[in-house]
Order: C-alpha cells, then structure tokens, then sequence
C-alpha cells in the first residue's frame, strides 16, 4: 500500500534521481562515517548512503514509516532505525558520543527549532547536509542589514560555516511543496568566530534582540540592560537588531549581568 504523505510531519519526499544523486555527491559518504539521516521518509537519500558501507542511524518519527523502514532495510548490518521525534533525539546517546555527519531532508514546518535543537550537539558534529526550504538557507546565510537577517542567522553563523549549495526545483518531490528548497552545507567550527562568554549568554540576547526586531535595541533589550550599559558595550541602543553584526552582539552578550533573566 503506498504511503500517503502527512501534513502534520511536514512530508515532501524526494523523487528525482538527478538530484538525489547531486546530493550524494555533495556528501560523499565514506565507509568509515557514521551517518544519521533526519526524516529518511520513503528512503529516497537512505539508499544510497546505505550502499557507501558507512554506518548509519536513521531518524523517523511516522511509525508507518519506521515499519517500512525496517522492512527494506531488513538484514543491512549497517543500518540501525530509532523510531524518535528529532526535536528530542539526544544526538550523543544515538552514537555512544561519537563524531557523526547529519544529513536530512528536513521537515519544513520544524526545521528552524530542529537546527536550533541540533546546534546544542556541535562539539559531535563533523558537518550537516540538509535540504530545507530556500528562505531558511538564505536567512542562515544573511548578514547584518539584509531582510532575511536574524537570530537564525547570527546563532548558526556563530557555531557554523555556512554554505548554500544549490537549489530544488518543487516538482522534484511528491507532493510537490509551494516553496523552492535548497542544499545547504553547514561545517561546525572549531573555534567561535568571536568570544561571547557563553553560548547560552549569547542565545539569550540575540532572542531578546530579535523578538523585537523592528524596536531600537533600547527597546528590545531593556530587561536585560539600561542604555548606559548597551553604550559601555560599544554599541549604540538607537540601532535595530538587523543593523548588528556577530562582534557586537558577542560584546553584549560578554556584558550581559549574572542575575539577567
């Protein structure tokens, strides 16, 4: 019986070969990796990756689909399906703490909290390859003074390097969804760009900047700083959160009080 896609998990599966074929090329899966594939749905990317010999752990939350899954992959020793919502995987339990390389078809209607929630996994992370909605890369992409700028951007730009790749065409999937998507690689950095304190300090003022965004930051960020302190920062509170680069909000984020909520 074919499976019908569900809205409520954001299902497009993929079906064009030139495409799945140009991602696996971007990939390049070797058989000493270990792989875990977000959302492998009807196994469009998952077969090919499994016949690299890498070990991989796919990641499904539609249990019909973990069924099927378990069916095709039946007796490929190098194939292990956790049948788990993604936004609450715990990355290290999946692969006893060792490095692994993400890839995924992601959900679109969850794919901004899921890099987020994956983000947290960093110091695991050899790179990621995901497809996802074309305005999602762009805005991860962005920088200061562009309309697509945010707290997506800053947070990822500070953990990755960024690389769009190419885009998908919606006829490329079934059903075919009613935004073009795109590849994007994201390569952990070893290092933090800039010097924040703590990444949590540093999530803490980019949400409260951006929750606001068209507010000065005077505004935006008034329970965490007076005027006075946002200046002592380097930085001038009249400014929209767009107008900041990855520097300044590390120096507020450097500035930000102890006892800040």
């Amino acid at each position: 019986m074919k499976h019908v896609a569900r809205k409520r998990f954001g299902q497009n599966f993929l079906h064009d070969g030139e495409v799945i074929n140009r991602i696996i090329q971007c990939i390049d899966p070797q058989p000493d990796d270990l792989l875990v594939e977000i959302g492998p749905g009807q196994a469009a990317l998952t077969h090919p990756l499994q016949q690299s010999g890498a070990e991989l752990h796919l990641i499904e939350l539609d249990r019909d689909l973990v069924v099927r899954l378990q069916e095709v992959f039946a007796g490929c020793n190098n194939v292990t399906i956790h049948s788990l919502d993604a936004l609450k995987a715990d990355l290290s339990d999946i692969t006893d703490g060792r490095p692994c390389r993400l890839v995924g078809n992601l959900p679109y209607n969850i794919s901004t909290p899921l890099i987020f929630h994956l983000l947290q996994w960093n110091d695991l992370l050899i790179d990621m390859h995901f497809m996802l909605q074309k305005e999602v890369v762009e805005r991860m992409a962005a920088g200061p003074g562009s309309r697509t700028y945010g707290r997506l951007s800053v947070m990822t730009q500070f953990r990755c390097k960024v690389i769009p790749l190419f885009d998908v065409h919606p006829g490329s999937f079934s059903p075919a969804p009613k935004v073009c998507s795109s590849i994007v690689s994201l390569k952990p950095l070893k290092q933090a760009p800039v010097d924040a304190g703590s990444f949590e300090n540093l999530s803490k003022v980019v949400r409260a900047a951006f929750s606001m965004r068209r507010k000065t930051l005077r505004n935006s960020l008034k329970n965490h700083f007076t005027a006075e302190q946002i200046i002592a920062a380097g930085v001038d509170p009249g400014q929209r959160p767009e107008q900041l680069g990855l520097e300044q909000f590390a120096s507020l984020a450097r500035s930000l009080p102890n006892d800040a909520d």
